[in-house]
């Protein structure tokens, strides 16, 4: 249980399929990170600048704080209020319509990751060209407020065999400044995944360029 005087500084280790982190251009957006905790407090990192410290109320760099509670903050980003979870990172909605691009740089392992929301839910991103859909587990489906049983039950084939699998319609997904709504999902409610699978139902809408190892992602209309 978290002290009431604590102030709780998030220590993430993505380690395996992360390794180093991705570089993004989303200098279109804004970018606010939750390294730490206290009562009526959070400490933010906004666009990469050095962490600053909030109370309920405050505004730094266009994001107010509108509550903590339950190891999560309520923040205001250009207007838009976003869930933010201790060590989760929230983008703004992008400010033009089109052309909003972010570039991956590939990790050790040569993975593409990003991260980005689901439904304004922090998630971890894999891109994966392999996958059909937007592909996620129990824990993250419920994360993002997704009742999954309500979705369309079918099967899909994995690494273990034939698994149970429900489809879903996700409000938005968003990876750096690239926001797009009623994208196709999967849940997997029998596979813990480490990661979101960003498949094509997200990727579809987009152009892809490679270059120098660099994987551009570029948002169409």
């Amino acid at each position: 249980m978290r002290s009431k005087t604590t102030i709780i500084l998030a220590a993430i280790c993505l380690s395996g399929v992360f390794g180093t982190p991705a570089s993004a251009e989303d200098t279109e957006s804004t970018h606010v990170t939750l390294i730490g905790l206290a009562d009526a407090t959070a400490i933010l990192i906004i666009d990469g600048n050095k962490p600053r410290m909030l109370r309920i109320g405050q505004t730094r760099s266009g994001v107010k704080l509108i509550a903590v509670r339950n190891e999560v903050a309520i923040v205001e980003v250009d207007g838009e209020r976003r869930e933010l979870p201790l060590g989760g990172q929230v983008y703004s909605a992008p400010k033009s319509g089109s052309g909003s691009t972010i570039t991956l740089a590939p990790n050790g392992n040569g993975h593409y990751v990003a991260r980005g929301s689901i439904n304004g839910a922090s998630v971890n991103f894999l891109v994966d060209t392999g996958a059909s859909m937007v592909s996620m587990d129990a824990s993250h489906a419920h994360r993002a407020g997704i009742n999954y049983l309500e979705g369309r039950k079918d099967y899909a084939s994995t690494a273990n065999g034939i698994a149970e699998v429900y489809v879903v319609k996700l409000d938005s997904v968003q990876v750096g400044n690239i926001m797009l709504t009623n994208v196709n999902g999967i849940v997997h409610p029998n596979t813990d995944l480490p990661v979101v699978l960003l498949g094509m139902s997200f990727l579809n809408r987009l152009d892809m360029r490679r270059e120098n190892n660099n994987l551009t992602l570029k948002k169409r209309f």
